[in-house]
């Protein structure tokens, strides 16, 4: 008999239903792959004093930029690293050096957050407090419509509240707190075997929003080329599903980068095989805990290589073009694509040559 990861019951039947919809869904050409890896950035990682920390974050800014440098899409652009830095680890110094790798143009900060039974008022009080010093004092995330905006991955994947025993959360309305604060997508999914997995797998959709139930994120509207924008939280998750090979009991796939399950050939096309498509156009959302030292070991010393080159390979064999973005960039090609626009432009062409587009409002997150 063969045995499963804990909690099939959330999400095999949903697995079954996603791989036969995949034989149909998917007929159309591959011509464009967009690749962004999500990392959960955590410098005071298991109460980490302020040296260790800040060892962590100098080891990226001195590798990163120059694996960054060898590394160039079908637009002749290098790939910019999304750090979803948390809430309650915030310190000037470490976000300044993410800071300046982004005004370099090979990285982004975007918003993550833990925190447990700390209320409505004290999350919001959180929140707008560490988007207003990214913003204000860093010169980070954008300002659209007047306001500033942020991708935000959940901490301890309990977003919404979805954990059983209400920890790492408490709040049933988070998914319209999140909205009204000013966030474009949600990138926490997938969370695997952990109670808190999406029963909705493999696909961009705009999640249901029931303020007095837990884990409205559950189900909700997928996303699809022309049929316009939403005025629900948009949820871009990373690739779900089993591997057959590599051990004699199947393994879960869920895009993570980690030292116990680092990047391979025959992952890749797992990844090209489960990742969400609109269309034509493949979004590969791959996530990491990059500070951890045995992750960073091989992250910084050839695993990014590898995934960057794997997956443009890959895209060069199915005669598509391969674009390494940031969270922002795979939002606004979604975007674009579903009001039947350029994604290319959107996301690419319309950035500035840094990336560093504060400013940039092309998109509205004020969805009709």
């Amino acid at each position: 008999m063969v045995k499963l990861p804990r909690n099939a019951e959330i999400w095999l039947a949903p697995y079954i239903a996603d791989r036969l919809r995949h034989r149909t869904t998917n007929a159309v050409p591959l011509r464009r792959v967009w690749l962004a890896i999500t990392d959960h950035w955590e410098p005071f990682w298991r109460g980490a004093d302020f040296t260790l920390a800040s060892a962590r974050v100098r080891r990226w800014q001195e590798k990163w930029p120059r694996i960054a440098s060898q590394l160039k899409d079908s637009a002749g652009n290098h790939p910019k690293y999304s750090f979803f830095y948390p809430e309650e680890q915030y310190h000037p110094e470490l976000i300044s050096v993410l800071a300046e790798m982004t005004r370099d143009g090979v990285a982004d900060v975007e918003v993550h957050i833990h925190h447990d039974a700390d209320g409505r008022p004290e999350f919001i009080r959180r929140m707008r407090t560490f988007c207003r010093r990214l913003s204000e004092e860093h010169g980070l995330l954008r300002t659209v419509d007047g306001r500033v905006v942020f991708g935000f991955i959940h901490g301890n994947w309990a977003l919404n509240n979805s954990r059983p025993d209400g920890r790492w959360c408490g709040l049933n309305d988070e998914i319209a707190i999140l909205r009204e604060l000013g966030c474009y997508a949600d990138f926490t999914m997938p969370s695997g075997a952990s109670p808190t997995q999406a029963r909705t797998l493999n696909t961009i959709y705009w999640c249901r929003d029931d303020v007095a139930k837990p884990k409205s994120y559950d189900t909700g509207e997928a996303a699809i080329p022309g049929a316009g924008l939403r005025s629900k939280l948009l949820m871009i998750p990373g690739p779900f599903g089993l591997r057959w090979r590599e051990r004699l009991i199947p393994r879960m796939e869920t895009g993570e980068l980690a030292v116990y399950d680092p990047p391979s050939p025959y992952r890749v096309r797992r990844w090209f095989d489960l990742a969400p498509r609109l269309g034509a156009d493949l979004f590969i959302k791959l996530y990491s805990h990059g500070t951890q030292e045995a992750n960073s070991e091989r992250l910084l010393n050839q695993d990014l290589l590898n995934v960057y080159r794997w997956v443009s390979a890959t895209a060069t064999e199915l005669h598509a073009d391969t674009f390494f973005v940031s969270a922002w960039q795979m939002f606004r090609a979604v975007s674009a694509l579903c009001e039947g626009r350029d994604p290319v432009h959107a996301a690419i062409v319309s950035n500035t040559a840094s990336g560093f587009d504060k400013q940039s409002a092309e998109i509205s997150v004020s969805h009709r």
